[in-house]
């Protein structure tokens, strides 16, 4: 018998506020959390803006003592992997431990950190540099502290590939679900490299907005006038639960992961490949996974970067979904929040299951110049009341990678 992968948990940071609530609601308004940088001084950059998280204390999560041992990103997964262990109503503990595992991925790690020891080996000497450095920028140690902290002792790895990372931990973290492996993971993405290199790199491959006089307007996904994408950072985590355990304890379920799929483009290391072919073969496999046909989506939280790569991804959803394209909604929560690298696959995942089980879809703002290249319906400026049956969350990232990720309502 297949064994069934639920969600029963979620925990949220992002450039809209800290946890569900604050989220959605900021999302149902088409509110943006783009505004001037203020981690660093960006006055003599050419990028000023960024998608900050504001109002986190990490001490509200984490004990003082842990703090100073982490970067701002394991910051965020423990404080996200909290938020969603609360919000499942599931607490580990000696008998079931072994069955719960940890799987949130990082797109660029601790790159903060190492900017930081950097400026004090060179002004301060080797001997300031702290013990917890290491420990500190390695990917694995968002899953790592996590688990310590918690005391979730099955699975616990990490997945880094980029902009698709919180899709493909959650993917993974489902499969090992099904497979047998545990019987609940604690899965996402987190990322905080708003930082001068950070910025001064992707701005040196020409991929940021330089939109610097109107901040909240600069990420405009699928519009024509986009001139490329405002990073962000953040964190989004969601339990993940064998269904009969759920059912067993009464747990809230918010829906099914029922698709996943991942692959290369084998074309370019930035670049998608032409006509969106790769993500096309995503799409469809995510969707044979799921044993559905393209008329069951409803809905399509795209990775829309407000890059070039939105017309790609228009043509590779047209690709799959042929007619139906223009029948059902796509729209990239991006335009709100950013893109939060490692960390938008499991943010997004979870304002689609926000939508499936609220029945409103996000919108895309800033969504004023239409481009011909990009002719579905991007549910333009305003959140739009519906119900859904089923949706896509989509994540591609530098070097090729895709990640697609279906959820449904649950069905008995």
């Amino acid at each position: 018998m297949t064994r069934r992968v639920v969600v029963t948990g979620m925990g949220i940071i992002s450039p809209l506020g800290i946890g569900l609530d604050e989220n959605w609601t900021a999302v149902c308004q088409g509110k943006s959390g783009v505004d001037y940088i203020t981690k660093f001084d960006s006055s003599d950059f050419p990028v000023k803006i960024a998608g900050e998280v504001k109002g986190f204390d990490p001490e509200q999560y984490i004990d003082h003592k842990e703090v100073k041992k982490m970067d701002r990103f394991i910051h965020y997964a423990v404080a996200c992997s909290r938020m969603a262990l609360d919000d499942s109503g599931f607490t580990i503990n000696e008998e079931n431990a072994v069955r719960v595992g940890v799987q949130v991925g990082v797109g660029l790690g601790g790159l903060p950190a190492i900017e930081k020891y950097h400026d004090v080996l060179k002004e301060r000497g080797v001997r300031k540099i702290t013990p917890f450095f290491i420990p500190m920028l390695i990917a694995n140690l968002a899953s790592g502290q996590v688990s310590i902290l918690f005391g979730a002792k099955g699975p616990n790895t990490c997945v880094v590939t980029a902009c698709a990372t919180g899709t493909h931990s959650i993917g993974e973290a489902g499969r090992l679900i099904r497979d047998g492996e545990a019987d609940m993971m604690i899965a996402g993405g987190t990322e905080s490299v708003i930082t001068p290199l950070c910025v001064g790199g992707f701005h040196a491959s020409k991929a940021l907005s330089t939109r610097n006089d109107d901040p909240k307007s600069a990420s405009r996904p699928f519009d024509k006038d986009r001139d490329g994408f405002v990073i962000g950072e953040g964190c989004g985590v969601v339990i993940l639960e064998e269904l009969e355990s759920a059912k067993k304890r009464g747990a809230r379920i918010y829906g099914e992961l029922v698709g996943y799929a991942l692959n290369g483009d084998a074309y370019h290391i930035t670049a998608t490949a032409p006509n969106g072919e790769g993500a096309a073969r995503c799409m469809a496999r995510a969707l044979h996974s799921a044993g559905m046909n393209p008329e069951d989506i409803d809905y399509i939280n795209a990775h829309g970067t407000s890059t070039a790569a939105d017309a790609t991804e228009t043509m590779a959803i047209k690709t799959v979904f042929k007619d139906h394209a223009y029948r059902l909604a796509v729209s990239s929560t991006k335009s709100m929040t950013g893109h939060l690298l490692g960390a938008a696959g499991g943010v997004e995942a979870i304002y689609v299951l926000l939508a499936l089980s609220r029945g409103i879809l996000p919108p895309t703002i800033n969504y004023t110049t239409p481009d011909p290249e990009c002719d579905l319906d991007y549910v333009p400026n305003q959140s739009r009341e519906k119900k859904i049956r089923a949706a896509m969350s989509n994540s591609f990232g530098f070097g090729g990678t895709n990640g697609v990720l279906v959820f449904k309502h649950l069905i008995n």
